[in-house]
């Protein structure tokens, strides 16, 4: 028997998933983790006790009972980008700093882009500095952290820090690297000398490798540790949500992964590389393809923290009840609105300082219409994001819904409302571990790159049944942000 190991790291979860070549899930594997929100704005992750012991465990999990000798390859995902400064030795000499929503970065984002040009960067990258960047990130560790900086060999993230340890060889895949703005030059698929210059020496950088290529095996000590056998190879790896648009089918130019997770995660592949500075484009998963991409700073997270401030008593029926509150609620919300900005906004606003808002309130509204406004707000974020898509030439032909988010009937819905778009929901919504394990199939030549159809079809579409009910809303809501981003700054 042969199988195939994915294991996903994400904000606030890891999941495994052992498979046969033909797709059948063997064994799975679910892993609860922090994150930390040490201050305002910021984000982080203990690379150790979440990224490396996640991994163990979930490997340990999914091999119980199992010919570990029989696992053909292994490739991991995980959150990104993140900065992860590693000394000599590989140990971490700070808690990771998380993606997006992390926003500490802010000034050196305004730095940066003077002194390099917001042009030329995105001549060069495709993107420009957001709080998504890792230049930025590692420019801030440079100014507030110099003892630290000094000491510090490379800088990793999720995926090249579990690769490392697992094999020993510092990788970065082209599609995650595409997201290391402003250090990769995405014309030539190469570190970017000029754009890297003031901030980090190339050789601090991890080496680049295509996504199914098979970056080194698991040495003895590595296997001590998680149960897998020496020798098995392992892929470089991707961001988490490239593996999970793999997982539902993503594949051709025009399709549209819509990822309903802690942050909404949106990836387009894409003829023709896309250079919008209001979205982010990087290289897809293979030579010579490409993707477009954008990210929602709250979406999941803001579903969680309202549970967690508003419905504690309700324990673990919180969400199911919230839904049920939301879903006796008529759309709309009965004339309440909510910026979903609680970490600020990424893309397409590309705003730090964004804060959110429920505004509309009056003293017929319950928890059920503020529930339902949050749902709407992150939808209303999404239909922002399939706008300026379209605006850039690349409507998107087929969309694939993934993400625990999709257990949301209401936030479901409204998204499709909102966006005018079908949404396609494939019989397996285990995420990107499932990708995962198809990836590392496509490595090792036991699965063809087009069978992702035959291991996760679709099975059913959700069609937008109540957009002229939203119209009005959604133009409210974007002259909501528009009318109070200036107090959200000053404060």
């Amino acid at each position: 028997m042969t199988y195939l190991l994915g294991i996903d790291i994400g904000t606030y979860q890891g999941k495994a998933v052992l498979a046969r070549p033909d797709g059948t899930v063997v064994a799975q594997a679910v892993r609860d983790h922090r994150m930390d929100v040490p201050r305002p704005g910021w984000a982080e992750h203990d690379a150790d006790a979440v990224w490396w012991d996640g991994l163990v465990a979930l490997c340990r999990d999914v091999l119980a009972g199992v010919d570990a000798g029989a696992v053909a390859a292994l490739a991991v995902s995980g959150i990104g980008p993140c900065v992860l400064p590693v000394d000599g030795d590989g140990a971490p000499l700070c808690p990771a700093i998380l993606y997006g929503v992390d926003a500490r970065a802010g000034a050196q984002i305004a730095a940066m882009t003077e002194r390099l040009g917001a042009d030329a960067m995105l001549d060069v990258s495709g993107n420009v500095l957001t709080t998504q960047s890792v230049g930025p990130k590692v420019q801030w560790l440079r100014d507030e952290r110099p003892a630290l900086w000094d000491r510090t060999a490379a800088i990793e993230t999720c995926t090249t820090f579990l690769v490392r340890r697992l094999t020993g060889e510092r990788v970065l895949d082209h599609h995650s690297a595409g997201q290391w703005t402003p250090f990769y030059d995405a014309r030539a698929g190469t570190w970017s000398e000029a754009m890297c210059q003031g901030v980090v020496e190339v050789d601090r950088l991890p080496r680049l490798v295509w996504t199914t290529d098979v970056a080194g095996t698991v040495t003895d000590a590595a296997a001590a540790a998680t149960g897998l056998a020496p020798g098995t190879p392992v892929t470089a790896g991707t961001i988490d949500a490239a593996a999970e648009a793999v997982s539902v089918g993503v594949r051709d130019a025009g399709d549209l992964m819509v990822m309903y997770g802690s942050s909404m995660f949106l990836i387009q592949v894409t003829p023709d590389r896309l250079v919008d500075a209001a979205l982010w484009s990087a290289p897809w998963l293979w030579p010579g393809t490409w993707c477009s991409m954008a990210g929602q700073g709250t979406s999941g997270t803001l579903t969680r923290w309202f549970r967690d401030v508003l419905a504690r008593e309700l324990g673990d029926d919180a969400f199911a009840a919230l839904c049920a509150e939301a879903a006796a609620t008529p759309p709309g919300a009965e004339g309440l609105l909510c910026l979903p900005y609680f970490s600020g906004e990424r893309t397409p606003i590309q705003d730090p300082q964004a804060r959110g808002a429920f505004f509309g309130l009056n003293l017929t509204h319950g928890r059920g219409h503020l529930f339902r406004a949050a749902c709407e707000g992150v939808a209303m974020g999404t239909a922002h994001v399939v706008e300026t898509f379209r605006a850039g030439g690349a409507a998107p032909s087929r969309v694939l819904a993934v993400g625990g988010g999709v257990r949301n009937a209401v936030w479901l819905q409204a998204t499709g409302d909102l966006t005018g778009v079908a949404q396609h929901l494939c019989r397996s919504s285990v995420g990107a571990s499932l990708g995962d394990a198809f990836l590392a199939g496509c490595a090792v030549g036991a699965v063809d790159p087009g069978a992702i159809a035959d291991w996760n079809p679709v099975e059913r579409v959700v069609e937008p049944v109540a957009r002229d009910v939203y119209a009005r809303q959604y133009a409210l809501w974007r002259e909501l942000y528009e009318g109070t981003k200036g107090i959200a700054h000053r404060l």
